[in-house]
């Protein structure tokens, strides 16, 4: 009788142990993760255990307890742990997290206050600390929360939720982790658990898998992407437009819904992307995740060119030859289909560094695909006629190869102190809400104007910013005001690569015979002048699609474009531009040899182009 007591007893306690963990089947030695977690995937080969980066007690039978003291409780990569976690095996790429303006968002922080509120001698980041810049140079950053004025709020309330250390759940199209898991343990639209282990499936916030995602895919990258200058939509084909969920298909707003309630169309996708390329096949990781220096700007960050590899009008593209056993190709390849070897020759980025995928093999350079393992070999254009011609030096490659540039004109944003809303690098609720509406979009044409580099680019409203401010008592103290930039009220254009681009050109004459495509919008060009066709309320006399206006043969810029440096181009230039209208009715072919010099306008003065030309000449 006693012994079928304590068998009854140690039945029950085994019980009761069991449904402490929720009905978990362990064996004595197993861990207890293991044994309720049964399904779950495991995070990667070189990630055999669970607390090391979760936290708690993988020995203890209860739950409470073997729970007590996660780092989490759902993402332990999260900024709050990452140096418990991620960090204390990954340290160099967790530095390098930490200074990246991915993280850091110190560029977009910084010309908020540029364009809103004419900048600030402190230098502001989301968490604050001290980094280098690129000269080893030591910055101190503010935290944003210390931020006053408008475009403290504005980034706080509105763009912070695309930061990497922000989590945001359960928005379709935008969902995802913060920190590390960001990246590398994607959501799903839901932020809700799809895989294996019965006790977490359907649950949430978490990532859709545990396993990780050493290379993170095009719709990863496209969770944050798809705002601001949407480049993640140009990439694979999508555009919003002006259609005001117009329903479109079967009675319903798309043809595709994102998220915000937006819907989009289907454009030309990139040509990289029509071939089968991923982001992260073109950009590299120290763009991504930072090289260790901290950047207040995102072209100082960006190390990519198109000329690296296809090369330039008079030089091929750069390499350098593996010969160090640490070198960055060697260990960055590691996960891919093919790892790079030593003695290859790597192609190298506009900065100088090696690509870890493209590489010369027999004279040729290939691109390798990192997820995908596909070989995609670049056009090269070094010596060809169309990108020698005279002049261009100063073009930018996707001057003339972008298929189309977003274009959102007149943003209206309206500040209503009356309406709570969160803080999200504060984590509650305070006065003043943020909403916005805009006049109209367009993806083509688009304006170019000098950028910071000094070349010709596209730019972009950047930003169009028409504030209205709205008191705690009702009274409205701002309406439609424009914030001055570089002393005084003025529109802005920024500086753009549109992630849009084809094989084909812009044609010459068309963008030597519209004047859009300098700057001066749509409109009506008569002898002399240009009368804008789209205007706005707030500035009547001047395009709102444009910079610039002429009147009586004179060019006058209206606007700023916001990076140092950059500038519209002068009346000279469009004069240039204009003059080789002359050439192009008949030599309209850029390989025409004619383009190979200067072009020589007193070469016209002969029989056959005095008659080609009339008297009038």
């Amino acid at each position: 009788m006693k012994k079928n007591r304590g068998l009854l007893t140690a039945t029950l306690l085994s019980l009761a142990l069991a449904s402490c963990v929720g009905g978990c089947d362990f064996n004595e030695d197993e861990p207890t993760c293991t044994a309720c977690h049964r399904g779950l995937e495991k995070a990667s080969r070189s990630h055999s255990s669970c607390t090391p980066c979760h936290g708690g007690d993988d020995r203890a039978r209860d739950k409470e307890l073997a729970h007590a003291f996660m780092f989490g409780p759902h993402n332990p990569a999260s900024p709050l742990h990452w140096e418990r976690t991620c960090g204390s095996c990954h340290r160099y790429q967790l530095a390098r997290v930490q200074s990246s303006i991915m993280y850091t968002a110190a560029g977009m922080i910084r010309n908020i206050q540029l364009t809103w509120e004419g900048g600030d001698p402190r230098v502001f980041s989301v968490r604050g600390g001290t980094a280098f810049d690129s000269g080893g140079n030591h910055m101190k950053f503010q935290e944003v929360a210390g931020l006053g004025g408008l475009s403290g709020e504005l980034f706080r309330k509105f763009c912070s939720t695309c930061h990497v250390g922000i989590e945001k759940v359960g928005v379709p199209g935008s969902s995802h982790a913060s920190g590390c898991a960001c990246c590398h343990f994607p959501h799903n639209d839901s932020s809700t658990y799809e895989g294996q282990d019965a006790m977490v499936r359907g649950r949430g916030p978490h990532s859709a898998s545990h396993a990780l995602c050493p290379l993170p895919p095009t719709s990863l990258c496209a969770r944050c992407h798809n705002r601001s200058g949407r480049i993640a939509l140009s990439y694979v084909g999508l555009a919003e437009r002006n259609n005001s969920l117009v329903p479109t298909r079967q009675g319903r707003p798309g043809p595709l819904m994102i998220s915000g309630g937006r819907n989009v169309t289907h454009i030309s996708p990139d040509v990289h992307f029509a071939r089968g390329m991923d982001c992260i096949d073109c950009h590299t990781s120290r763009e991504i995740m930072g090289d260790g220096y901290a950047y207040l700007n995102m072209y100082h960050q960006t190390e990519i060119g198109c000329e690296d590899c296809h090369g330039s009008g008079k030089e091929p593209p750069r390499w350098e030859e593996i010969t160090r056993e640490n070198s960055d190709p060697l260990r960055e390849s590691r996960n891919y289909s093919v790892p790079m070897r030593p003695g290859m020759k790597m192609v190298l980025t506009a900065k100088g560094r090696p690509y870890s995928n493209v590489f010369y093999q027999d004279g040729t350079v290939f691109v390798l695909g990192k997820r995908t393992g596909r070989l995609f070999q670049p056009q090269q254009i070094t010596g060809t006629p169309e990108h020698l011609i005279a002049g261009h030096e100063r073009l930018e490659c996707y001057a003339c190869h972008s298929k189309s540039v977003v274009q959102c004109f007149g943003c209206h944003i309206r500040y209503d102190r009356t309406r709570k809303a969160p803080d999200y690098i504060e984590g509650l609720d305070s006065p003043g809400d943020f909403s916005e509406t805009e006049d109209y979009r367009m993806l083509y044409p688009f304006p170019l104007a000098l950028n910071q580099r000094g070349k010709i680019s596209p730019v972009t409203p950047g930003c169009q910013t028409f504030v209205t401010v709205i008191e705690m008592d009702g009274t409205v103290t701002k309406d439609e005001y424009v914030p001055r930039f570089r002393g005084k009220s003025q529109v802005k254009f920024a500086p753009f690569f549109s992630h849009n681009i084809g094989e084909r050109a812009v044609g010459c004459t068309e963008c030597h015979s519209n004047p859009a495509f300098l700057g001066f919008g749509q409109g009506v060009m008569r002898s002399g002048e240009i009368e804008p066709a789209f205007l706005c309320e707030h500035q009547s006399k001047m395009p709102l699609d444009g910079f610039l206006t002429l009147k009586a043969g004179h060019v006058r810029a209206h606007a700023a474009i916001t990076r140092p440096g950059s500038q519209p181009l002068e009346g000279k230039d469009v004069r240039k531009v204009w003059a080789v209208n002359l050439c192009l009715v008949c030599h309209d072919e850029a390989k025409d040899p004619i383009y190979r010099a200067e072009l020589d306008y007193s070469a016209l003065d002969d029989p056959l182009h005095r008659r080609l030309l009339g008297p009038q000449w």
